[in-house]
């Protein structure tokens, strides 16, 4: 059975498609699995707002748990973070700070 028809081979390229979307699922499930972004800030920061938007862009996309904490409302956080906000931690340890690199925390997480 040398040639096969149009019709079955298109299905299989249907699997393909269909396990590649299940594997980007287990991926997701996997990386989300223990996981917590945190970012540290405060009110009317430009740069916190930016990182803002790049960590929920990430975690939505991998479906990973982020949290936010203020600055001026933990005086534990102001001292280790004040002048380094934004600063982002991926699962309790420094990830980075100012500048968020979607790509590299992206990697971060799926690593």
């Amino acid at each position: 059975m040398a040639c096969m028809s149009p019709m079955f081979r298109r299905g299989g390229r249907r699997t393909q498609k269909l396990e590649s979307a299940e594997s980007a699922e287990n991926l997701e499930a996997k990386v989300a699995e223990g996981r917590l972004v945190t970012l540290i800030g405060k009110p009317g920061c430009h740069l916190c707002e930016e990182a803002q938007g790049v960590v929920e862009k990430v975690c939505g996309d991998l479906g990973v748990p982020w949290e936010q904490k203020d600055i001026t409302q933990d005086e534990e956080l102001h001292r280790a973070y004040w002048e380094q906000i934004p600063v982002v931690l991926v699962d309790g340890a420094q990830h980075t700070f100012w500048r968020v690199n979607e790509d590299r925390l992206r990697r971060a997480l799926t690593q």
